[in-house]
């Protein structure tokens, strides 16, 4: 029930997906009460992950558009050219 420290950071990110096993989520449970540099690893993991879903949340509800100055330029600078 050996676990190398390679295979608990491959495990950990299989279970940031929900893809790792149950029996995975055991050897990786008791890898980390053991290591303590594998558990920095899973909680740093953890930490990345909720602020790249923060993000790409907020990033999906911003608008991308133009500002009204910049549709002005652009639209001086279609006028001009015609």
């Amino acid at each position: 029930m050996k676990l190398s420290c390679d295979e608990a950071t491959k495990i950990c990110d299989k279970n940031q997906y929900g893809e790792a096993s149950l029996w995975d989520k055991i050897k990786l449970s008791f890898h980390l009460f053991l290591c303590k540099k594998c558990g920095m690893y899973s909680k740093q993991n953890t930490i990345l992950t909720k602020c790249y879903n923060n993000h790409k949340d907020k990033e999906g509800r911003t608008e991308h558009c133009l500002s009204e100055i910049d549709k002005k330029h652009i639209e001086q600078e279609v006028k001009a050219r015609i």
